[in-house]
């Protein structure tokens, strides 16, 4: 019997949680199985896991949003726990969507910038432990929805053959989904290992980002939504009797803003504020789903996004292409009161929402200030199912199940954050000061770095606990810290990990 059959036997029983009076000593378990049931209760949740695509921290009304409502995403805060201080491990996608499956920094890979382009390899080892392997060994169905953009292959995607190695190799059951951002060709759907629709004998190529390919598209950009959202409902309703893990990644908000006929006008911020609501329907429309089936109150539901919103264009940009607004004419703000946006290093890049809703486990209506980053969802994974993450497995993941669960913490759960931009650049953040090492975005916001002239100071540093946009630049007044966190800084990168060695 190998290790998985045997943490299965251990563990699932008729589909359910197989609690007994004491823990199996391996390498998993990091709970006594009393404990555990007195944590979560008896049976393994659903965990459902909703990443939109470039939502800033401006951009539901539950996080300070007026031009555009929505109500079904406001509802999860309501009844359960909204945080304020969530950050992604990178200010882009591809980066971001890494860590959340892995637990670990995306510049610890060959990907030290920027993101996968449409003919990169798969970026995830095979090897390691993702969210979903760890869910899978322990009898979970696993699927992923949405917007993949992590590569296919060992050298590359074949478009016209199997798409693989790719989610299904790193722990999926089902993937349905986009391959790259969606204003990023080939417009296909991809299910499981092939192109959806490709015709017998047609060859689909992509030369570098193909934007100046004319590549006939294969998908209609106003139906992403209810495509995805419809496939999303299906897995559900197919893996409704056992425990299962649903990565949903919608396209929206990110570039171009096309949203449903049905949604357009529906907002105060134009096409980007419809594009919203349509991604506030579809939460709502797996909510509605999990209360059909009775499943509500066992699921962990989570909705986030991926890096924060962009800000830059200007009025000329809108009209010359009004599909990639972000509402800014309308008085809306997609970051709300923070500095910079996606891409950057500054707060606008990374600080994202992050709502969780776990009926009788987390208490309604709570807020936390705890900070977090989305690389804790595999170690909180773990802890939920029992699990201790090996030492080569979410190095950069922290279990924050205590701050869902509303228990007393005597200190904060991460020593520290780090923070990277789209152009390659690094930021540390412990307790209320955060350290950029180097002056500039990192990103889209102009200067993107630059050499401080004499006398000016040659990084930055900000209280966030008094300066949450980031305008008074302490580095000259607290040398000290900044020497702390500098040290702190390299330490994680050259050790390959910032969550601690187990017994450490």
């Amino acid at each position: 019997m190998d290790r998985r059959d045997f943490l299965k036997k251990c563990a699932v029983a008729a589909g359910g949680f197989a609690l007994s009076g004491c823990a199996v000593a391996t390498e998993g378990l990091v709970l006594s199985n009393k404990a555990l049931k007195s944590r979560i209760g008896a049976k393994r949740p659903n965990i459902i896991f909703i990443m939109a695509d470039d939502l800033g921290y401006g951009d539901l009304s539950c996080y300070g949003a007026t031009k555009v409502s929505t109500p079904n995403i406001d509802r999860i805060a309501e009844e359960g726990m909204r945080f304020t201080d969530a950050h992604t491990p990178s200010a882009v996608c591809s980066p971001t969507r890494y860590g959340v499956l892995t637990g670990r920094y995306c510049w610890r890979t060959r990907l030290k910038s920027g993101v996968c382009l449409p003919n990169d390899p798969l970026l995830i080892d095979t090897k390691r432990m993702t969210v979903a392997s760890l869910l899978k060994s322990v009898g979970y169905t696993t699927g992923c929805v949405g917007k993949w953009h992590l590569g296919f292959g060992e050298r590359g995607p074949d478009w016209n053959g199997e798409l693989k190695p790719g989610p299904l190799e790193i722990g999926f059951d089902y993937y349905f989904g986009v391959p790259v951002s969606n204003n990023w060709p080939p417009f296909v759907y991809v299910e499981n290992h092939h192109v959806v629709g490709r015709l017998q004998g047609e060859t689909i190529t992509v030369i570098g980002t193909g934007k100046d390919q004319p590549i006939p598209p294969k998908r209609n950009p106003e139906k992403l939504a209810l495509v995805q959202t419809d496939k999303a409902i299906k897995f559900i309703e197919r893996s409704k009797d056992e425990p299962f893990f649903l990565y949903l990644a919608p396209c929206n908000v990110h570039e171009p803003h096309t949203p449903n006929e049905k949604f357009k006008n529906t907002s105060e911020a134009g096409t980007y504020g419809d594009f919203i609501k349509e991604l506030d329907w579809t939460v709502n429309e797996v909510t509605k789903t999990l209360d059909r089936l009775n499943l509500t109150d066992n699921t962990l539901l989570i909705v986030t996004s991926d890096n924060g919103a962009i800000t830059a264009g200007t009025s000329a940009d809108y009209i010359a292409k009004p599909e990639n607004s972000t509402g800014l004419e309308y008085g809306h703000r997609p970051n709300g009161l923070l500095r910079g946006q996606k891409a950057d290093i500054w707060e606008g890049g990374h600080r994202v929402p992050f709502i969780s809703r776990w009926p009788g486990r987390i208490k309604a209506g709570t807020i936390s200030d705890e900070l977090i980053c989305l690389t804790d969802f595999m170690a909180t994974c773990a802890a939920i199912v029992g699990k201790i993450l090996p030492d080569n497995a979410g190095e950069d993941s922290y279990n924050i199940l205590p701050a869902l669960l509303g228990e007393k913490l005597n200190k904060p759960i991460r020593e520290a954050i780090v923070h990277h931009s789209a152009a390659g650049m690094f930021a540390i953040r412990q307790g209320p000061w955060k350290l950029i090492p180097r002056r500039g975005s990192g990103g889209f916001t102009k200067p993107i770095r630059y050499k401080p002239k004499p006398g000016e100071p040659a990084g930055q540093l900000y209280n966030m606990a008094n300066d949450l946009s980031e305008t008074n630049n302490l580095w000259s007044q607290h040398p000290k810290i900044v020497k702390r966190l500098t040290k702190l800084l390299g330490r994680y990168r050259k050790e390959g990990r910032s969550r601690p060695l187990r017994g450490k």
